[in-house]
């Protein structure tokens, strides 16, 4: 009697197991924002023309960074600072270990990248701090190089976080990149998220863009007002 014969299912025909879920939605949402801003922002400096949109995404990175503090204390397990600040000494041994081709395939933020994510955090706030002082003519020229100063440093670590993100995708055979965008990484099913929170990614996306509306609306404005205080600025020296 001839069995019917079965062809064993091809690799294409068993489904994988779906990745399990590591960066929520607002981490997400936050980090694309900030990119954007700060490209806009580097970008828009030194422009006359485009400076209500220097400002408004310098204010729109300082709101941010507020955001993302709070996050990191109240967020999911990976965005919470507890879960990936740690000190030097394991940043270092963290470098030793990508460079030996050994990484320790932290499934969040590795320690090396924790310290460089808190410095632009802390270089950004700085950055906005400072231009709001120049946008209101405080502090002079030695303000005017206290945000230059903390821009230039923030564009370095920027550069330096690219390279830390290229070289652990290459030297840890892990898409970083990939990850960060889909939110899902290579990671044993046990250390992934439940929650994406899109609700608090889709409120923080709305507070960005209504920003940019009101200001928007303002624009017209903002010439007087600038003709205003120079006026004064004048008056104040006749």
């Amino acid at each position: 009697m001839n069995m019917p014969s079965t062809s064993p299912a091809s690799p294409a025909d068993i489904e994988a197991p779906r990745r399990p879920l590591v960066w929520d939605a607002p981490v997400r949402v936050f980090h694309g924002l900030m990119v954007l801003s700060f490209a806009g922002a580097w970008l828009t400096a030194e422009s006359e023309r485009w400076r209500l949109v220097h400002v408004t995404l310098g204010y729109t990175m300082l709101g941010l960074v507020a955001f993302r503090l709070v996050w990191g204390l109240v967020g999911t397990r990976h965005a919470r600072f507890a879960s990936f600040v740690r000190g030097p000494g394991a940043a270092w041994a963290h470098l030793r270990g990508l460079l030996a081709r050994q990484p320790d395939h932290a499934a969040g933020h590795n320690p090396a990248g924790a310290l460089a994510i808190l410095a632009m955090l802390a270089l950004t706030l700085a950055a906005g701090a400072t231009g709001w002082a120049l946008f209101n003519q405080l502090g002079g020229h030695l303000m005017e190089e206290a945000h230059e100063a903390a821009a230039n440093g923030l564009l370095l670590l920027v550069g330096l976080h690219l390279l830390g993100v290229a070289a652990g995708s290459v030297l840890g055979r892990r898409n970083l990149v990939g990850a960060m965008v889909s939110g899902r990484a290579d990671v044993p099913p046990h250390e992934g998220i439940r929650s994406a929170w899109r609700s608090v990614a889709a409120l923080l996306l709305a507070a960005v863009l209504g920003f940019w509306w009101l200001q928007w609306q303002d624009a017209p404005n903002q010439p007087v007002a600038a003709a205003q205080r120079n006026h004064g600025q004048h008056g104040d020296h006749d």
